[in-house]
């Protein structure tokens, strides 16, 4: 069992940037692949970037490559996504997701993902 909090939510203007963080329990971290998604008010669940287990494969959904980085420190069981540039249509719920399988053609999809965080609020104002 894997349990992933997510932190470092907030308020922020447009233009500016933010990280958040994600802490997993366990100490297997390095065997899962992660992922960032988040849903934005009214709408479903979305990709925004995913890191293999060794680094060597990162995905990021269009709408935020060249603004966002994702990150991971498997010494510390963190994963974290730093995001630049903001925009109001990143306001969103952001969810920290895991998966112990390898990445596949369905790794942009929720479904895909075994565990999931309780998200953390980032609002960008206009």
């Amino acid at each position: 069992q894997v349990q992933l909090v997510e932190s470092g939510g907030g308020l922020v203007q447009a233009g500016g940037s933010l990280s958040i963080s994600c802490v997993t329990s366990g100490r297997d971290f390095r065997r899962y692949n992660m992922a960032w998604f988040r849903q934005p008010p009214g709408k479903e669940r979305e990709f925004v970037a995913a890191i293999s287990r060794d680094e060597s494969i990162i995905y990021y959904t269009d709408s935020v490559k060249g603004r966002f980085t994702i990150s991971r420190d498997n010494a510390k069981n963190t994963v974290i996504l730093q995001m630049n540039s903001l925009k109001p249509e990143d306001t969103a719920v952001y969810y920290c997701a895991a998966t112990p399988a390898p990445f596949t053609g369905n790794t942009l999809s929720t479904g895909f993902y075994n565990y999931w965080g309780q998200g953390t609020q980032v609002t960008v104002s206009s």
